[in-house]
């Protein structure tokens, strides 16, 4: 194709740009994509145009059209080696005040970041999502993304009123929509749903979010990161470890409280790495010793850290995607923001693979003893890989009074979200080992429901996966023997009214990767 034939609005990076192997892979360097040419859009009238020729390039459906926020996506949804055209729409990153629509407008291609740096100082209010600073608006907010905010104010999507997305139509005609959540239009309405949890990348190009009512944060924080060693811990300590903590959140759900809306990560690292590490967050009024703030830090670091032999230290590296928190394991009073940049990382960019759970009660000894096992202590006790691990979130609270049909967001009574990690770097002798381990670390917890996290009934300890976590092997008869689909244990109910979203503004599936949501053939009555 003649490269001149494009807008100069616009902008094509070919494969001879230098920017080209940049742009075509993201933070996962396990996918690395090899298409016709990186779109770069930088206005919704661009994007319309930008779509319109790519759909009248080739009518045939040869290779897919996806679309790059921040390049954050775990699988190869967005850089696969099928991909045909990425469209790039982090030049699209305003963050601002519409007065015409009487919302707070974040584009897509912003960052969680950006953001939180210009919400927060322009108008003292926040998203309540991600640690991660560099993943995009566009792919966080669809997933129903998540923060050390949301026990205290919910999802980001809670907060979502409007959404303003390119499609291709019946005719395959490139259209801009606009939607709000009280559109006189059904279909509208229903649009917005589908992005407050429905995933990205299924039903267009999104270019604007609209949100309205966001939460004022605190103006101050009180931030703990603890770590013990490995060696201090025998199979016994790690059972009252991981029953103590989630217990905690367990009895910890109300959000107008302190210990409601405290939020934690544990990562429980393979024992290679040789510590498990803590770090919690909670709001403050004061620095004083009565601040409620802090005695609900306290009582937190009392039922967790206080219900073990091991004795806790400071955090001197990070792990994961987040860096060490040092200087706190007496926590530390800070302002919000400034605590939310001290956070605020992605980790180095290397290659990865992913699994996640939503657990509504507390784990049984079954799960516990697997993750002990598999961690390095009975199981790969040869494997050395520090950067392996179990991230164990807290949830809940105010997620948890919103009403699962109200979002696309079905999962709404766990306490805890789960993230299993694990990362290498390009050309390790070791990456299949690095895949087995996960794979298999997964399966034996989830060994009593299929292997994964299946949904069950009001008993049932696990609800399922979280869609901004995605993993292909859930899709796989040999690591997922549940009988659930990849497409049930994400979106549970709301799955059918997210199919008959699809039909009606992606009818012919431009917009698709490996688990994407499949429209009906022809929308249910």
């Amino acid at each position: 194709m003649d490269g001149a034939t494009f807008d100069p609005s616009s902008e094509a990076v070919w494969p001879d740009d230098p920017r080209f192997p940049a742009l075509s892979r993201g933070f996962n360097q396990r996918w690395i994509a090899k298409p016709d040419y990186v779109r770069l859009l930088r206005s919704t009238d661009d994007t319309v145009k930008a779509l319109q020729q790519v759909l009248d390039e080739r009518k045939d459906e040869a290779g897919r059209i996806t679309v790059r926020s921040g390049g954050h996506c775990y699988e190869d949804f967005v850089c696969g080696t099928d991909v045909r055209v990425i469209f790039d729409i982090s030049p699209m990153h305003g963050v601002y005040w519409d007065e015409e629509v009487e919302a707070y407008c974040v584009e897509a291609g912003a960052t969680n970041w950006h953001a939180y740096s210009h919400l927060y100082p322009e108008a003292g209010v926040a998203l309540p999502g991600g640690s991660c600073y560099s993943v995009g608006i566009g792919g966080h907010v669809p997933g129903g993304g998540f923060g050390l905010l949301s026990r205290h104010h919910g999802l980001t999507v809670d907060y979502l009123y409007g959404v303003e997305v390119v499609v291709a139509d019946r005719d395959r005609m490139a259209r801009r929509i606009r939607a709000t959540a009280d559109d006189k239009d059904e279909d509208h309405r229903r649009l917005v749903w589908a992005h407050a949890g429905g995933g990205g990348g299924n039903f267009g190009i999104v270019t604007r979010f609209w949100f309205r009512d966001l939460p004022r944060p605190p103006a101050f924080v009180r931030l703990c990161g603890r770590a013990w060693k490995w060696d201090d811990f025998n199979q016994e300590e790690f059972r009252k470890l991981l029953r103590a903590y989630s217990a905690y959140f367990r009895d910890n759900q109300d959000p107008t409280t302190h210990s409601g809306r405290l939020f934690a990560l544990l990562k429980l690292n393979h024992r290679s790495n040789g510590e498990i590490l803590l770090t919690a967050q909670v709001d403050c009024e004061t620095a004083d010793s009565h601040d409620p703030g802090k005695l609900a830090m306290d009582e937190f670091l009392a039922a967790v850290d206080g219900a073990i032999t091991p004795e806790s230290k400071e955090q001197h590296r990070g792990t994961g995607d987040h860096p060490a928190v040092k200087g706190a394991k007496m926590p530390r009073v800070m302002p919000w923001l400034t605590a939310t940049q001290a956070l605020n990382s992605s980790g180095e960019n290397s290659r990865g693979k992913y699994k996640s759970a939503c657990i509504r009660k507390p784990f049984t000894d079954d799960q516990i003893d697997a993750m002990w096992d598999y961690l390095g202590n009975t199981h790969y006790r040869e494997y050395t890989n520090p950067r392996a691990l179990i991230q164990i979130d807290s949830y809940g609270g105010r997620i948890n009074e919103v009403a699962p049909a109200s979002t696309a967001v079905a999962q709404r009574d766990s306490i805890l979200k789960m993230q299993y990690q694990v990362y290498w770097t390009t050309g390790d002798p070791q990456e299949d080992t690095h895949i087995r381990w996960i794979r298999d670390t997964y399966a034996a917890t989830f060994a009593a429901t299929g292997g994964v996290p299946a949904i069950g009934g009001d008993d049932a300890v696990t609800d399922g996966c979280y869609i901004n976590y995605p993993d292909a092997d859930l899709d796989d008869g040999e690591w997922n023997w549940s009988g659930q689909t990849s497409a049930q244990l994400y979106y549970k109910e709301a799955y059918p009214t997210l199919r008959g979203v699809k039909a009606r503004w992606d009818p012919h599936n431009v917009f698709r990767h490996r688990q994407s949501i499949q429209p009906w053939a022809e929308e249910p009555e």
